[in-house]
């Protein structure tokens, strides 16, 4: 198996998380926050929008199974990368539609694929390309959220349509342990 890492925020990391885990060839999917100055943030912290950070999702995933062209495609059709700073309801710096690259081949498709994005849409795309950073994992109550609150308000509203969103748009790329 080759493995490789890609960083993505686009809004709150449950939605993110919930939708990659459910990805052929993602390893994991650990919610966390990167971006920012504030050593060893916290989700109250980030949440004040003061600390840089955006919520993020790590991805491991088996260039075998999927690649970042994949991910990306999926990416971009479940947020609005023209909103800036925000996502639906969530609003604020920690929201913001972001691809933080692991090496310069990640950068070069990232950009191409904004680029081609670009020609589809009358907005401008707001999503930030920046090379990754330390990435501080989130707390433990975060990580898996969907997974174990499915019937929580924000998740039956908010993260369930988009991973059905992704299961019918890309049938051919949801795991069998789905």
């Amino acid at each position: 198996m080759n493995q490789a890492m890609i960083t993505l925020g686009g809004g709150c990391f449950w939605c993110l998380e919930g939708v990659y885990s459910n990805m052929r060839g993602i390893i994991s999917a650990l919610s966390g926050y990167m971006g920012g100055a504030h050593p060893n943030p916290s989700y109250e912290a980030v949440c004040t929008g003061t600390t840089g950070h955006a919520e993020v999702v790590q991805l491991g995933y088996d260039t075998t199974q999927t690649n970042l062209n994949d991910i990306l495609q999926v990416f971009f059709s479940i947020h609005d990368a023209t909103t800036l700073n925000r996502q639906g309801n969530d609003i604020g710096t920690q929201y913001r539609s972001v691809i933080y690259y692991h090496d310069e081949t990640q950068k070069n498709i990232a950009s191409q694929t904004i680029v081609a994005l670009q020609t589809q849409l009358t907005q401008p795309v707001v999503t930030e390309l920046s090379p990754a950073s330390t990435f501080y994992p989130a707390e433990d109550y975060h990580q898996n959220y969907f997974a174990h609150h499915p019937q929580q308000g924000y998740c039956r509203a908010v993260v369930a349509p988009k991973i059905a969103k992704f299961a019918h748009y890309f049938p051919q790329w949801v795991n069998s342990r789905a």
